[in-house]
């Protein structure tokens, strides 16, 4: 009968922003180079292409940047339209990513922590210092390194026009990426099973007879002259 006051809320902007910044301090990559970045980019590609937005949606723009703005992985999934919208991909729609990648390196955080947290704390972009070629709007992620904690090495972001789907496909293909790593290390086996030792077993010594005297070599041998005995000058 009341069943309508038992719906479940959605989160507020404050509880999305603090799960954002959990996954930043959770996703910390052991490294990063070009190749990681291919396959991450990869991924993204391959899972929004076999995602239901791909249907419905049908476009997004996939980029991964250094810190410094060097781009190591860059992709269009679609056809690029117009300016009239026509196509798959917006002639816009690089401009909004690349501003909100610039986000990530102003603040060192997500584009979407940014915006759920400015709207947690009601403020507007101008007050945030954060506006102009700035684009606040979920999908930019920063990747940082396990021993890295001063500031983020690159960004990963993905722009298909919904900042919470866009966020969520960033940051479950880097997650995935990097249980893909930790599933690879631990595969090797450790280095004291690589090369096992063989055991020595001792064998007994044997000796033939061939009318020569036994060598000493190797034995603990005493005179048994020199348990009290004395010895005279001949």
């Amino acid at each position: 009968m009341f069943s309508g006051f038992n719906a479940q809320m959605p989160p507020s902007d404050a509880e999305l922003a603090t799960q954002a910044l959990q996954e930043e301090a959770l996703y910390r990559f052991p490294s990063f180079d070009a190749d990681a970045a291919v396959m991450l980019g990869l991924s993204i590609r391959k899972r929004f292409r076999a995602s239901s937005r791909h249907v419905k949606v049908r476009g997004m723009i996939i980029s991964i940047q250094t810190i410094a703005g060097h781009t190591l992985f860059s992709c269009t999934v679609g056809n690029l339209g117009g300016v009239d919208g026509g196509g798959d991909v917006s002639l816009d729609s690089w401009s909004r990513l690349e501003g909100m990648m610039a986000v990530v390196r102003k603040t060192g955080h997500s584009s979407y922590y940014v915006e759920k947290g400015m709207n947690a704390m009601g403020k507007t972009p101008k007050q945030l210092g954060i506006q102009g070629e700035y684009k606040i709007n979920g999908g930019a992620f920063p990747i940082w390194l396990e021993n890295a904690p001063c500031c983020p090495i690159a960004v990963v972001g993905c722009y298909s026009g919904s900042s919470q789907d866009d966020h969520h496909m960033v940051v479950t293909a880097v997650r995935d990426y990097l249980k893909k790593i930790a599933r690879d290390n631990s595969v090797l086996p450790p280095t004291s099973s690589m090369a096992p030792s063989i055991p020595t077993i001792p064998m007994p010594m044997t000796h033939q007879h061939t009318g020569r005297p036994e060598s000493t070599v190797g034995r603990r041998y005493r005179d048994p002259r020199s348990y009290g005995a004395t010895h005279k000058a001949a």
